[in-house]
């Protein structure tokens, strides 16, 4: 089967480019992140934080939406897992998600950061970082997968707060944000399924096709990989805040 894909892509080149292109698309996906509607709060000058503790995200599982995709809800049923149980893990799996990558990020930037569900002690000076999901949703994985191009897309969203508490003070709110993230636009094989059957190789243009974003929507389309893209979100906002009052340096 690969000698015959192989002498394929040999006797037509411009065949050959377009479907490296659509797999080089398909393999990088088009995923994204995004932070707006900003608000910033007068504080007190913030020193260096002796820790910055990031709390779980609260989240109410009914609010979670599972994958509506027909094979997605197919598995459910072979596996006799409710709606309401798979919410519930999707919506643990989400916050562990969230609190563990910011934590890991930004001790990765050299930043003292500590996963905590306890209140901080009274006498550091610390950054803490709270929130909460407005949006975890699977999508449909079966129309990601057949059409893509933003069908069907999983996205996880939350507001997030991240408040300064000087050693012996009260927690004062520094600021404010909407974070989000999404599985992106990258084609779904009835667009990669046209590079072939522009030029009669249907069959070996979805065999590529369907096992390249089949691949993909596995591994980059689940809003446990959208939280993941949201946390280095997060933790890139904190980093701002430390260059911009000068306990850490840019780079």
């Amino acid at each position: 089967m690969f000698r015959t894909m192989i002498s394929t892509f040999k006797r037509d080149s411009k065949w050959t480019w377009g479907a490296l292109g659509v797999c080089a698309i398909l393999l990088s996906g088009c995923a994204s992140s995004n932070v707006k509607n900003m608000a910033q709060y007068r504080a007190e000058p913030l020193t260096r934080p002796d820790a910055i503790y990031v709390y779980t995200f609260d989240v109410a599982p009914e609010q979670v939406k599972v994958d509506s995709g027909i094979l997605a809800r197919l598995g459910a049923k072979i596996a006799q897992k409710s709606t309401s149980a798979e919410q519930a893990a999707l919506a643990v799996q989400t916050q562990e998600e969230v609190a563990n990558e910011v934590v890991l990020r930004l001790q990765s930037m050299g930043l003292p950061a500590i996963r905590s569900n306890v209140p901080a002690p009274r006498d550091q000076n610390v950054l803490l970082v709270t929130g909460r999901f407005e949006t975890v949703d699977s999508g449909n994985g079966t129309r990601r997968t057949v059409v893509g191009l933003g069908a069907g897309k999983s996205q996880v969203g939350a507001t997030v707060q991240i408040w300064s508490q000087a050693a012996g003070r009260a927690p004062q709110l520094l600021e404010t944000y909407d974070v989000s993230a999404d599985s992106g636009h990258m084609p779904g094989m009835a667009e990669t399924m046209g590079v072939g059957a522009a030029t009669n190789r249907l069959a070996v243009s979805a065999a590529t096709g369907g096992v390249l974003h089949a691949t993909s929507e596995t591994r980059h389309a689940k809003p446990v990989d959208d939280a993941e893209r949201m946390a280095d979100s997060i933790a890139k906002q904190i980093a701002q805040r430390g260059v911009a009052q000068g306990w850490l340096s840019k780079g």
